[in-house]
């Protein structure tokens, strides 16, 4: 096992004398900003025991605030990864002293996410959440404004009328790129069938309403099926997408728009299905290489989390400081997209 980084290591990557990376760690005498902020970049470049303290010294002039996180099912990898990027665009913050708080959710229910916003504004000063749209929810939201408590929608919209802004990919064109995809790829027209995790989500919505305009317009030879809600469970997805290719034998085409993706793999790749099947899943994930790499996935379309991240962070700061006029309503960042070539 290769040993962690010394203080001599640090040095040398950030170009400046072990003494003064000493400085830097005790705090003993003044370091030139410029100089301080080099020691620090290098110590997140090596991954530097002590950069915690190293932060500490070098940002402790700036203001410190407090962000809370909310995301989806936490045996997710999607939400696994995008946990770490925001620890990590919260540490490179170098505006403020950034401290925050995630938390994941199982439920989906009003009650639990009006609880959820209730726990997390109670120790935060601005919150970004992945949640449903309720009615419920969008009260809570209105009286975290009234209160003075930016909140960021992630990934699908909600609350429209009330909440901070959205961050996140134009589901549309996602839903568009999906069936674009399926048109292209497929070896003859034929059905095509679209998964939503729950129509409570307001971005799963939009792909589909953006998966069935391109048929319309483009693709009037392939049939769109009814649209399926797995409750973004891959057990569900799974079951659904065997019925699917029993009762459908002319089934050119899949997209899971929301969760549950592994169900739609694992039984296309069971009932021999893999290159017959255009199926198109949302983000990268082990599971999802997977499928890219034996021809069982034809395309994944993926969040930027580190872009996204970043940018959330320097506008929860904004809205902190500067109020709700200095932040845009929404943000759209550029989605990736994976074939079998690219990965």
């Amino acid at each position: 096992m290769a040993s962690r980084p010394t203080i001599t290591d640090l040095a040398k990557a950030a170009g400046v004398s072990v003494a003064t990376v000493d400085r830097v760690l005790n705090g003993r005498h003044k370091v030139r900003e410029e100089t301080a902020r080099r020691v620090y970049d290098a110590a997140n470049a090596i991954g530097y025991h002590a950069i915690g303290l190293i932060r500490q010294r070098v940002f402790e002039d700036l203001p410190q605030y407090r962000l809370g996180f909310s995301f989806q099912r936490p045996g997710q990898a999607f939400y696994q990864n995008f946990a770490r990027e925001i620890e990590i665009a919260c540490n490179a913050c170098t505006t403020a002293r950034i401290v925050p708080q995630v938390d994941f959710i199982n439920a989906q229910t009003p009650a639990a996410m009006t609880d959820m916003l209730r726990q997390l504004s109670a120790r935060n000063q601005a919150l970004a959440v992945v949640a449903p749209d309720y009615p419920a929810t969008t009260a809570m939201v209105e009286d975290l404004r009234n209160r003075g408590i930016p909140l960021f929608c992630l990934l699908s919209d909600f609350a429209m009328d009330v909440r901070q802004g959205y961050i996140g990919l134009n589901n549309m064109k996602v839903g568009r790129t999906a069936a674009w995809m399926i048109a292209r790829g497929a070896r003859r027209p034929g059905k095509v069938a679209i998964f939503v995790g729950s129509h409570r989500f307001h971005g799963h919505e939009l792909r589909e309403m953006g998966f069935r305009s391109f048929f319309r317009e483009k693709g009037q030879d392939f049939e769109v099926l009814d649209t399926l809600v797995n409750l973004d469970t891959s057990e569900i997805t799974h079951e659904a997408t065997a019925n699917l290719l029993a009762q459908h034998p002319d089934l050119v085409g899949l997209y899971v728009a929301g969760g549950g993706m592994e169900g739609a793999i694992s039984a296309i790749r069971e009932e021999g299905y893999g290159g017959k099947i255009q199926l198109i899943v949302n983000e990268l994930t082990p599971e999802s290489k997977a499928g890219l790499a034996d021809n069982v996935v034809t395309m994944a379309i993926s969040t930027p989390l580190p872009a996204l991240c970043r940018e959330l962070v320097s506008l929860m700061v904004t809205a902190i400081e500067k109020g709700e006029a200095a932040v845009p309503g929404q943000t759209f960042l550029p989605f990736d997209i994976f074939l079998p070539e690219n990965i």
